[in-house]
């Protein structure tokens, strides 16, 4: 073993070459910032060469935040942390009515701000359900699209390392914050109001996912139930898609608020993602 001497006050002491901090060491000290930083540098890479169209591709990779999950898992924790994501990915014990709400309230919420919208109504015949089921089964396997770019990564691994020294609702507010500026090469399609969304419905994302002992599989599906049938699927462009973002905006918010004020057990204290679901 390595050593050298180094002037420390008055006195000289060895230093060996295991007690120089490394990347590893720094990474696992600071998992949550190294992981962050990384799902912006890995999604967002292309963005400003897309905008100054040196590259013609995509503005944004969605991967990104699995791939930067993944890596600090890698350095840092190992087979464990390997593990740990393995077993929430497969967490599917849990009770009916969560299923329920994660498959139906993201179409409730849809469908239901469709009614209300004062545009054109879409014509139910004419739409592709068959193609819908395609997509709802593709759009759980790809990990270039959102849900299973996203949810192994901001409530797999995010939220149980943020919940440590934090309470839920403030780790809810902070991970809203972040994933929704993770998300701003998106505003051309989605607009601001997408951008807030995304930070409203965090919320929502964190309970489920702490109410069914931290699944993954859970918000999978939520995620999944929450775009696989899109505005542009019910014919809605200009101020007919924007309306019906405002509605579900107002919609996801009294969601939220409920879920905060009706379940306030479920924000206090830290820690409470492997609780058993209730």
């Amino acid at each position: 073993m390595r050593s050298r001497v180094i002037q420390d006050g008055p006195e000289l002491r060895p230093v060996t070459t295991e007690q120089r901090p490394g990347v590893a060491a720094w990474v696992r000290g600071h998992r949550l910032t190294t992981f962050f930083v990384l799902a912006f540098v890995l999604a967002w890479w292309s963005w400003p060469l897309y905008r100054f169209d040196i590259w013609p591709r995509q503005a944004f990779n969605a991967i990104g935040a699995l791939l930067a999950a993944l890596i600090v898992i890698a350095v840092a924790e190992g087979r464990p942390g390997f593990r740990d994501l393995g077993r929430r990915m497969i967490r599917w014990r849990v009770p009916w009515y969560f299923y329920a709400f994660a498959l139906g309230l993201p179409l409730i919420v849809r469908f239901a701000a469709v009614l209300v919208n004062s545009g054109p109504a879409p014509r139910w015949s004419d739409l592709a359900w068959s193609s819908f089921a395609v997509m709802f089964l593709v759009r759980l396997v790809n990990p270039m699209d959102g849900p299973l770019a996203e949810e192994p990564a901001w409530r797999g691994f995010a939220v149980p390392r943020l919940q440590e020294r934090r309470s839920p609702l403030r780790s809810a507010v902070i991970l809203g914050v972040l994933v929704a500026l993770w998300h701003l090469p998106l505003v051309g399609d989605t607009g601001w109001i997408g951008i807030v969304t995304t930070f409203v419905i965090t919320i929502v994302y964190v309970w489920l996912f702490n109410r069914t002992g931290g699944s993954v599989l859970l918000v999978l599906l939520f995620h999944n139930a929450q775009g696989f049938v899109t505005m542009g699927d019910l014919g809605y462009t200009g101020t007919d898609l924007t309306r019906q973002q405002w509605i579900e905006f107002a919609a996801w918010t009294v969601v939220a608020a409920l879920l905060i004020g009706l379940d306030r057990a479920a924000w206090r204290g830290p820690g409470r993602v492997d609780q058993p679901a209730r």
